[in-house]
């Protein structure tokens, strides 16, 4: 990010430490996580204030408007396929692809003072860095989304809403991805322990510290903006893939409301 000075935070962000195990972590039973952490203190920089906003192609996030349509999202199961539908024509929009697939149900996360945090399915806040799929699953995903026609390009994305009033406690830092060095990313197994469904993974990717890297976050975000960032795009010319963790925000009131946040993410499509 070539961009003006901001005030910003000084906070901690939960890197991954190298090791010779390969790490593992679940969406639910965080006991049988296997992720050595090692926090570093961190800069991170209001986005608000650059001087040039950040975008998909170049720092692979951005903030933009987005009103939905559901009016309580914690009753968003009841308005699922609503959702995804107008999240589908968001993206359309925001990316200028053929098409785009929703990849998956809305996920719903609360920051830890909140009683729903880790009583709903997948519902922490992610606490360590990370990238939620490697080079290689997405591969995978995307042949079984794009079946026999031929890709010119894809891209994963996570659409990131907060729904509770600002400030947030707990708000989303992302890692501009012309920061992050190959060597940064560490394969892991993200495993899904839904209760009464059968265990299933695939391969994430955790990030080890590099002071290179440069951290940013949107503060006091309202239920009508959405944070756009990238988890993988086949083109090599632009963004590729953004680290993002929940960080604790020195700066808020300890009266502030619990963080609820909806993600939803899908996979845009270029045909040859």
């Amino acid at each position: 990010m070539n961009q003006a000075p901001s005030e910003g935070v000084q906070a901690t962000i939960n890197y991954v430490a190298r090791g010779a195990v390969r790490p593992r972590y679940h969406a639910n039973d965080v006991s049988r996580d296997v992720v050595p952490l090692a926090p570093r203190r961190m800069p991170i920089a209001d986005a608000r204030t650059f001087a040039r906003a950040p975008t998909l192609d170049c720092e692979g996030f951005a903030l933009r408007a987005h009103r939905s349509r559901v009016r309580n999202f914690l009753h968003i199961d009841q308005h699922a396929d609503e959702h995804a539908a107008e999240i589908r024509a968001f993206l359309s929009e925001v990316s200028g692809a053929d098409d785009v697939i929703v990849t998956g149900r809305p996920i719903l996360r609360f920051s830890e003072k909140e009683a729903l945090s880790g009583h709903l399915d997948n519902s922490r806040p992610a606490r360590f860095a990370h990238v939620d799929m490697s080079d290689a699953t997405a591969s995978l995903f995307v042949a079984r989304s794009s079946g026999e026609r031929r890709l010119l390009r894809f891209c994963y994305f996570n659409v990131w809403r907060t729904f509770t009033g600002a400030p947030q406690d707990v708000p989303l830092a992302l890692c501009d991805a012309g920061s992050v060095s190959p060597d940064d990313l560490i394969a892991a197994d993200a495993i899904f322990d839904s209760p009464e469904q059968p265990e299933w993974s695939f391969e994430g990717i955790v990030v080890a510290h590099n002071p290179a890297h440069r951290w940013a976050w949107f503060p006091d975000m309202t239920r009508d903006e959405v944070i756009v960032f990238k988890t993988h795009d086949s083109d090599p010319s632009r963004a590729h893939a953004v680290p993002h963790v929940a960080f604790d925000d020195p700066a808020c009131p300890p009266d502030a409301p619990a963080r609820a946040s909806v993600e939803m993410r899908a996979v845009a499509l270029w045909w040859a």
